[in-house]
């Protein structure tokens, strides 16, 4: 199993591609894992050379049983690319992962090629707080399938869910082996997270991606960010919730591909 002890931790990671290809980071979201991005991964590795790696307290990588925060991430990050020679990136990601690519954006300017951030935010409204801290309760009860059944709701379009009536018990499964006491320092790193103030200090080229029915994280998150970051691009996809990279993989690939070409080393 490809792991690198960085900064304090056993981080997870693959590498996929053209050796020579141009290098994209992908940043998963909160509960995501290398696995997460089967969707993108094909298409991207056609081209490019693509890092996947698990965060701290994901898939696996190490949990260690102190906090966490976007900071403490963006420092794995570039510890990670130092260990493997790799000195500049595009970074993708999505929801948690792309709030990282904010961070990465403002904190290391110079690790990053392009920022593409998904279905993500720059601080929380109340709203976003109120069901973020549900999600914090729930997760404390202890029982995985109870956890998702708890939050599914926030994350998916009622048309993918109608589409895809395999897709609870098969989630169920997979939140039955989360780790759920590293879930709920994620989700407190990303109850401290707000960089609404240095938004305008963000200079690298920047694409934003929201979800048309993201009730998570709808559109007004991604209009703002796209108002105070220069020159950056705004997407909305149609008929997609929160996880647009599954329900609405094609047209996110698009979106992406094209951005990326745009934006050679």
């Amino acid at each position: 199993m490809p792991q690198l002890h960085v900064n304090n931790v056993d981080l997870y990671f693959e590498l996929h591609g053209p050796e020579t290809g141009e290098l994209v980071v992908l940043n998963n979201g909160v509960f995501m894992n290398t696995g997460s991005w089967a969707f993108q991964l094909p298409d991207l590795a056609k081209r490019y050379r693509v890092l996947t790696y698990d965060m701290r307290g994901q898939g696996q990588s190490e949990h260690p049983e102190s906090d966490y925060s976007l900071e403490l991430h963006a420092e794995d990050l570039v510890a990670l690319m130092d260990a493997l020679g790799l000195a500049k990136a595009h970074m993708v990601g999505t929801s948690y992962g792309g709030e990282l690519n904010l961070l990465m954006g403002i904190r290391h300017p110079e690790r990053c090629r392009s920022l593409t951030i998904i279905a993500s935010v720059s601080h929380s409204d109340p709203l976003l707080v109120a069901m973020i801290e549900r999600w914090r309760l729930a997760a404390m009860l202890g029982d995985g399938p109870l956890f998702f059944r708890l939050i599914y709701a926030d994350t998916y379009s009622e048309g993918f869910l109608r589409e895809r009536p395999d897709l609870i018990p098969m989630a169920e499964q997979r939140y039955a082996t989360l780790d759920l006491p590293a879930a709920v320092r994620l989700i407190e790193s990303f109850q401290r997270f707000d960089v609404r103030a240095d938004l305008a200090s963000i200079r690298v080229p920047t694409c934003i991606v929201s979800a048309e029915l993201d009730l998570l994280k709808p559109r007004k998150y991604g209009e703002l960010m796209h108002q105070a970051i220069a020159r950056s691009e705004f997407h909305l996809i149609p008929g997609a919730g929160h996880v647009v990279v599954l329900e609405r993989a094609a047209e996110v690939n698009t979106i992406l591909l094209g951005f990326l070409a745009k934006h050679p080393l």
